[in-house]
């Protein structure tokens, strides 16, 4: 153990960057100094693996356990959500004496109590959904309330951190810096993207005719810039005297968000593949844990927790019982006694589906449900099967995913939304969280971020499944965006007998803040809303559905609707 009164963490976790992404992989099209050298300075985990989503692998660094024992089953809608009674890495230091601070893409549940700061985290700045449509002057939180982050949004989200290490430098502090990049939109400043505008890329991805180079290149130019980001924060930790009794973890939370060169390997985010599911990781410890070290034993996002319980000498008091452990022999070069283990990846389809298909990681293999069998060793690119050669490896492989099969729990979930706690008086309920009626739909394929629009008919209705925890006096306000020509809607909104009526009196025509993306999306632009004081409404403690309606329509349409937020005033 450090010498030091105290051990501090800082976790950086970028948001789908591949393998591959980093000039410490061999990818010569791109040059991250500071993550390499990051990697020199402690023990780059070579086998190291996430799940091939956001939230799953979130969920199993926050928790040592599996996601989906910890109530995680996709990605949005309620099924990003970590259950309540699970322990948070931030619960654990906190309970510690760490100060505590979340800067970036949470996805593990918006409204309080699944919220950051009901989840043992002091500090929060950034956004609680899987996915932000703007990076430019982002309009996101801090502590639940609505700011805008100056600049380019993976900068701010640093400066954050730096400034929080800064403020507790001489007290025991746990950072964790979940960056919203390479992440779509591509979005980048010239300044990171004019290298690569018209780079030759000749590393192209395994099946290189899926590839579309303008995304690779501004994914390549967001990744040069996180790795400035890195040294920002790096530099801070040195000018603060701090580097040798704080240990740094950095990871991507899965494989890469597209076709692009990954070593190789077979699959990218989504996929429960080798390519889907490696990630670049690194441990550093400068003086405690010896440098230039690569372990190739296979670990996983489960392991992160006991590992920095141990690094830190923290007591690790769980509610439940984790599947991960302690990496220090490792770490410490003390394999000798390592028992042979697997990890297992595992696909979700999205809202409300069931569990798709699962794989198993071993120091040497993968195994799939479907038989299949590959040695990684020798072909990192999944292309020979070796089931029928190896009966018995493969055997043994099948019995543990059959196994798993068997474990995983119903895919239903709770999609109340928590409403009224009194630490906590203010709840956004977005409309990626609501249920659309009649014609209205989402303004994307993807809810996340997105709005709802085409309010044609007096017919259709927006709906919320809300659980009251404290029944008192609310205040709503919604957040629309209304054309001229359409004002002077009626709106009711009701909860049980309660309702509340009001008008839209002023138009709101905002338009997309298109012209920032590097490539065409698929996701929303975003827009700017403007807020509607409906009037309050008593609300009882307990589960109902809450109900926004259109009782007269002015034009041809309500408008678009982003939020409605409840306030507990009483």
């Amino acid at each position: 153990m450090s010498e030091a009164k105290h051990v501090n963490v800082v976790l950086i976790l970028t948001d789908d960057q591949g393998w591959g992404d980093l000039s410490r992989s061999g990818n010569s099209q791109i040059h991250t100094p500071h993550i390499d050298k990051l990697a020199a300075d402690g023990a780059t985990m070579d086998n190291f693996h996430v799940q091939p989503l956001c939230a799953p692998t979130r969920a199993e660094i926050l928790t040592g356990r599996y996601f989906p024992w910890t109530g995680v089953r996709g990605v949005t809608r309620c099924a990003e959500r970590l259950d309540l009674n699970e322990t948070t890495m931030a619960d654990c230091f906190k309970q510690a004496g760490y100060a505590t601070g979340c800067f970036g893409k949470w996805h593990s549940g918006m409204q309080y109590p699944y919220h950051p700061n009901g989840r043992g985290f002091d500090e929060f700045y950034g956004y609680c959904c899987g996915h932000w449509s703007h990076y430019f002057d982002s309009t996101i939180e801090h502590n639940g309330v609505e700011v805008q982050a100056p600049g380019y949004l993976t900068d701010a989200l640093t400066s954050k951190a730096i400034a929080f290490i800064q403020d507790h430098q001489d007290t025991p502090f746990f950072c964790y810096v979940p960056l919203n990049t390479p992440h779509s939109p591509f979005q980048v400043p010239d300044k990171w993207f004019d290298k690569f505008a018209d780079a030759e890329l000749p590393l192209r991805a395994t099946f290189h005719e899926k590839e579309n180079l303008m995304e690779t290149r501004s994914a390549l130019a967001m990744c040069e810039n996180i790795d400035w980001n890195v040294g920002r924060i790096r530099e801070a930790l040195q000018a603060s005297q701090l580097t040798e009794n704080t240990v740094v973890v950095y990871l991507s939370d899965n494989g890469p968000n597209t076709w692009r060169y990954n070593g190789q390997m077979r699959g990218k985010k989504g996929g429960c593949e080798e390519g889907g599911v490696r990630s670049p990781c690194s441990i550093t410890w400068p003086g405690q844990l010896a440098d230039q070290q690569v372990i190739k034993r296979v670990a996983g996002a489960i392991d992160l927790l006991p590992t920095l319980a141990e690094l830190t000498g923290i007591e690790l008091s769980t509610n439940k019982p984790l599947d991960g452990k302690s990496l220090v022999p490792l770490l410490k070069g003390n394999d000798q006694d390592w028992p042979d283990r697997t990890i297992f990846a595992q696909k979700v389809w999205g809202y409300n589906q069931p569990f798709a298909e699962t794989s198993v990681r071993s120091d040497r293999y993968r195994a799939y449900e479907d038989g299949s069998l590959f040695d990684l060793t020798m072909d990192i690119g999944e292309t020979h099967d070796l089931a029928g050669e190896l009966p018995e490896i493969s055997n043994k492989y099948n019995a543990m995913l059959a196994d798993w099969r068997k474990r995983l729990p119903d895919h239903r979930f709770d999609q109340a939304l928590p409403v009224g706690y009194r630490d906590f008086p203010m709840t956004y309920l977005p409309v990626q969280d609501a249920q659309p009626g009649g014609e209205i739909r989402f303004s994307s394929v993807h809810p996340n971020c997105s709005w709802m629009t085409h309010w044609h008919r007096v017919d259709d209705q927006i709906t919320w499944h809300i659980k009251v925890n404290s029944a008192g006096r609310y205040r709503a306000t919604l957040m629309y965006a209304c054309s001229a020509e359409n004002v002077g809607s009626h709106l009711e909104l009701s909860y049980g007998e309660e309702s509340l009526s009001c008008q839209i009196t002023e138009p709101f025509d905002s338009e997309p803040k298109t012209g920032f993306d590097r490539v065409p999306r698929q996701e929303s632009y975003d827009r700017a809303f403007t807020p509607l004081e409906m009037g309050e409404l008593d609300l009882i403690s307990g589960e109902g559905t809450l109900t926004l309606r259109c009782t007269e329509l002015a034009g041809k349409e309500v408008g678009d609707i982003r939020t409605l937020r409840l306030e507990l005033l009483d």
